[in-house]
């Protein structure tokens, strides 16, 4: 983590701050390797140019003493925000870079009741590195990666009449531990028949019927990277030729735009790729959702891929590719990859097939 921390103090210097500051989970963890639940603030880092402090409340001290290099770990009680604004006002620390979209107004609010300097807002300065992914960065999303795959390889030959979908999403969930997994990386979507026109639908007691659209989109995170997957399968039989045209619009629109993930392009030439083939299909407005975003200590983190994004992409860039039409009333289809941009294109990690699948047979 040296290696990041020195790129904080490289910011620092340039604007002019006497530290950073941040109780945001993803980047805390990013900052100091260690892994917590981002349901909640569990830690405060303030990095300097000769000292970093990590504070924590007694329920992470102990691990945090095992797991954080080159901080000074202090044990800390009470308001969070409070005692690290008495932190900062302890150092002396005049002005401190913070990432505003890691802090609620009521958070700020708490942090400056105890801290009279300046907080000054600077966006970029964490999530700007986790953009370009490490080497052991890699690694870690691919084993993510191959955990969820795996998963999906031993569930979808169990599928029977008469499941419902919350169970089958359980039983992906359950998986993801029982393998290693600290759980899933966002809340795992199996929808059935006509509710697979519902992109981020939530699976509920809908049993699984013979002609049935079977949309899975999920994910694991494991050792603190996540991963992300969509497939769409039919039960038993296909049922119908709208069916097949959606499935295969799809599959062309996202072939045509994985082979455009190279770097130099943007995010919304990206999409304008799988975008125009499903509107010259006739389905345009069926797609309404952004073709892709990034995936690293956090499911949904730069860079994008949607019709507003000018950002550039790179080489070490980790992202989705994840087109789809969906039909109310009918259903629709999504398939997702998960991806690296290299220097001469992109390499896919997810390696399911994406061929349409009768399941059940």
């Amino acid at each position: 983590m040296n290696d990041r921390l020195d790129q904080v103090r490289s910011a620092l210097e340039k604007a002019g701050c006497d530290a950073f500051f941040s109780v945001s989970p993803p980047a805390n963890q990013y900052l100091s390797g260690l892994l917590t639940s981002f349901g909640e603030i569990s830690s405060a880092i303030i990095i300097m140019g000769d000292r970093a402090h990590f504070l924590c409340d007694f329920r992470y001290t102990e691990q945090a003493r095992k797991e954080v290099m080159g901080y000074e770990i202090s044990e800390i009680k009470g308001d969070i925000l409070v005692r690290s604004g008495e932190r900062l006002e302890s150092l002396g620390l005049k002005k401190v870079a913070f990432d505003p979209s890691g802090l609620t107004v009521d958070e700020k609010a708490r942090l400056e009741s105890a801290y009279t300097g300046e907080l000054a807002g600077e966006k970029t300065w964490v999530s700007g590195l986790r953009v370009i992914k490490s080497d052991e960065e890699l690694e870690l999303l691919r084993a993510a990666s191959n955990l969820a795959e795996g998963v999906l390889a031993d569930l979808t030959p169990t599928l029977r009449e008469g499941l419902p979908e919350r169970e089958l999403a359980a039983q992906f969930e359950f998986e993801f531990k029982k393998r290693g997994a600290t759980g899933s990386s966002f809340d795992t979507i199996a929808l059935f028949g006509p509710k697979s026109s519902l992109p981020h639908g939530i699976p509920d007691g809908t049993p699984l019927k013979r002609g049935d659209v079977v949309l899975l989109d999920f994910g694991c995170r494991s050792a603190g990277y996540c991963s992300d997957l969509t497939r769409t399968y039919v039960f038993g039989t296909i049922p119908g030729a709208w069916f097949e045209e959606i499935y295969a619009l799809t599959y062309e629109a996202q072939h045509r735009a994985l082979e455009a993930v190279q770097p130099g392009k943007t995010g919304r030439e990206v999409d304008a790729v799988a975008r125009n083939i499903i509107s010259e299909g006739g389905y345009g407005e069926y797609f309404g959702h952004g073709l892709g975003h990034g995936v690293g200590v956090e499911i949904h983190e730069a860079p994008r891929l949607n019709t507003e994004s000018d950002t550039v992409l790179e080489a070490g860039m980790v992202l989705t590719v994840e087109p789809g039409i969906y039909l109310p009333g009918k259903g629709g289809v999504r398939i997702e990859d998960l991806v690296v941009v290299r220097e001469d294109g992109c390499e896919i990690l997810t390696k399911t097939p994406k061929q349409l699948k009768v399941l059940g047979e």
